[in-house]
């Protein structure tokens, strides 16, 4: 599997609601092998989580599938990591 870095920054519109769902999402990944490591920013701007997924659109498929996509809380950005 490929590793892929999704960063969340946070909206304005932000419903503090949609961030347990958010936490919960990246646990359920976590049982499945897909999260790494996961964390939020010091500043409180946003935070990023590693996953492991086979392809881009994968990745793309699960990051969209999580409330902090769907809720519109937050904007979200996909990298494929090429970490050693």
């Amino acid at each position: 599997m490929k590793r892929f870095l999704v960063i969340l920054m946070r909206r304005p519109q932000l419903d503090p609601a949609a961030i347990p769902l958010h936490r919960q999402f990246l646990d359920t990944l976590r049982e499945q092998g897909r999260n790494e490591m996961s964390g939020g920013f010091a500043d409180q701007s946003g935070g990023a989580y590693l996953l492991r997924a086979e392809s881009l659109e994968e990745a793309l498929q699960i990051a969209h599938n999580d409330p902090a996509h769907t809720s519109g809380g937050w904007d979200v950005t996909i990298y494929e990591w090429n970490a050693d």
